[in-house]
């Protein structure tokens, strides 16, 4: 079973996202169990959303603690939040950056660690910084654990308050394009 957690900002669609990778998941065979978590969360206090996926049926409904895979969709969120908190060995981070892996000091258990300059993506696409849409094209090319081609059936699902539909399938491809990813060791998790 693979353990994602979503990390962002409120109002920058971690949710959101975490919605549409179920459905893409979901268009895909797999078994999904997608968490959002609220509280008392205003824009721009750190938000985090939780997803399971598997071939098999998930009964599991509680937050996730040791995630596998964690996306980071705002590049400011890991000043206030332990990001890497719980994950396992072997797991992968994506996150929206544009330093280097080197710069960001990954934990050493990480097998793979993957950037995106998804708020430089965000401005010329959509004018303002919202990533979500292009962290989940991030997330397809550092996973390899859903297609392309099922990310833009899910967002045609979506009714986009924001951005157009043709906006955010740009995001996405866009996303997954410009996905810098980066093998630290062997896969364990």
């Amino acid at each position: 079973m693979h353990e994602v957690r979503i990390h962002g900002r409120g109002g920058q669609g971690a949710v959101l996202a975490s919605a549409i990778l179920a459905t893409a998941l979901v268009e895909e065979g797999r078994h999904v169990m997608a968490i959002p978590s609220f509280g008392f969360e205003r824009r721009g206090a750190p938000v985090v959303a939780f997803l399971r996926f598997d071939d098999r049926v998930i009964r599991q409904v509680t937050n996730i603690y040791s995630p596998n895979i964690v996306v980071v969709i705002d590049p400011t969120v890991a000043r206030s939040v332990d990001v890497f908190a719980g994950m396992k060995p072997g797991g992968i981070l994506v996150q929206a950056t544009k330093k280097a892996v080197a710069e960001l000091a990954p934990p050493s258990h990480l097998a793979r660690v993957a950037t995106c300059d998804a708020v430089g993506i965000a401005l010329e696409v959509f004018k303002r910084p919202i990533t979500n849409t292009i962290m989940l094209g991030a997330f397809a090319k550092a996973s390899g654990l859903v297609t392309i081609a099922a990310l833009e059936t899910a967002l045609e699902q979506q009714d986009f308050r924001d951005a157009g539909l043709r906006q955010n399938l740009e995001a996405v491809r866009r996303g997954f394009e410009e996905t810098q990813v980066v093998e630290l060791r062997e896969k364990v998790a």
